[in-house]
């Protein structure tokens, strides 16, 4: 997918006029650099200078000034294919952990993940997302293996590049808290203020980045109207006033394409967890309403405690992207949800005629998309 993803690219850069010329304002940019990488090259560049940058976490930026992006092209997708080599690694590990009695959906969800919905920015771009998937993938390892303290790192280091990994503090506390709950096991006073503390450390980055512009934009006397909201939040400030973000702004007749380019991803998590939560949360009830039916249920690997969190996870994401915000982003953030995998490979395991269809979506989206990024044209 990598050298056909390198080789649409190269096409589309020399066949396709742009549709914005706002990359040529930043002089010759590689065809990678487009929508909110310039955002970010504009950051590394001068700092958060105007309000609106304050949408974006400071860890792309970072990157970009720690690895030369400006005067070394050639590095940046060197350490985006070892990242992507990584992830699939540990994507394997994370998989045979959950399902050690299945090895074939480690391997199938692996081959599956080659082909992300959004490989621009996967691949390519200097964005957020391959640092936010493998990350998270880390993260998740570490918490299935009950290292709490490196999978605190990994989530924290995650909220560094986008503001949803503060959600990834639930691994946290499914594992110390929720878990251990539910196995009717004591919980200690210890356990809970533990979780907690990690928990706050997962969410510091996002925090700090809202207090920075906190102490910029409020200790003078004329200030924004966001400093006197509760909590006084810059980036749901600028998000609502830049992006228009917000519970179902963006439900309207305009938005219908982007729900429409949405739908396969967020069709296959939504029904995948809903699906499962039901068959793992809930096998005592449904086993005695029907017993041959529960009977059938342990033909199906995927319908395991162990997956509860990451199927709640995936559900709070769906939610966020259909009615909070745009809901294409699901396109580049669903590689960071190892579910959707995991229910790709569902579909194949269970001989659906729609794994064909999700192969074939995954194909076709990925490279037009490739097309579309290069030209400037949305999705984003």
């Amino acid at each position: 997918m990598f050298a056909s993803a390198l080789v649409v690219v190269a096409v589309a850069d020399g066949v396709l006029p742009l549709f914005d010329a706002s990359p040529r304002l930043q002089g010759p940019l590689s065809p990678a650099v487009r929508w909110d990488a310039l955002h970010f090259l504009a950051i590394a560049d001068g700092g958060y200078q105007y309000e609106n940058q304050w949408a974006f976490l400071p860890g792309v930026p970072f990157l970009i000034n720690l690895l030369r992006f400006q005067s070394n092209r050639c590095i940046w997708p060197i350490v985006l294919l070892v990242l992507a080599a990584d992830s699939a690694r540990t994507l394997h590990r994370l998989t045979r952990i959950l399902f050690p009695a299945s090895p074939a959906i480690a391997r199938l969800a692996v081959l599956i993940s080659l082909f992300p919905s959004s490989p621009a920015t996967l691949y390519f771009a200097p964005c957020p997302e391959p640092f936010f998937t493998y990350l998270s993938y880390r993260g998740m390892l570490y918490a299935a293996r009950h290292q709490w303290l490196p999978a605190t790192l990994s989530f924290a280091l995650a909220s560094s590049f986008r503001s949803n990994g503060i959600l990834l503090a639930g691994y946290l506390v499914w594992g110390l808290v929720v878990h251990p709950f539910l196995d009717r096991r004591q919980l200690s006073l210890f356990k809970i203020s533990y979780a907690t503390a990690l928990s706050a450390c997962v969410a510091a980055p996002f925090i700090y980045h809202n207090y920075s512009a906190y102490r910029l934009f409020c200790n003078i006397p004329d200030k924004p109207e966001w400093c006197h909201r509760f909590p006084p939040s810059i980036y749901t400030h600028v998000q609502a006033k830049y992006w228009n973000v917000g519970f179902l702004r963006y439900w309207t007749p305009s938005q219908i394409p982007n729900f429409i380019i949405a739908a396969p991803p967020l069709v296959l998590l939504t029904v995948f967890s809903v699906r499962h939560v039901n068959t793992s949360f809930f096998p005592a009830p449904r086993a005695r309403l029907n017993p041959i039916k529960e009977t059938r249920k342990e033909e199906n690997p995927f319908a395991t405690p162990s997956l509860i969190p990451y199927l709640v996870h995936s559900l709070a994401m769906c939610t966020t992207f259909i009615f909070f915000s745009h809901i294409q982003i699901v396109l580049r953030l669903a590689a960071a949800l190892p579910t959707l995998y995991w229910a790709a490979a569902w579909l194949f395991i269970s001989k659906s005629p729609w794994a064909k269809v999700w192969i074939w979506w995954s194909v076709l989206w990925g490279l037009i998309s490739l097309g579309l990024w290069t030209a400037f044209l949305p999705p984003a």
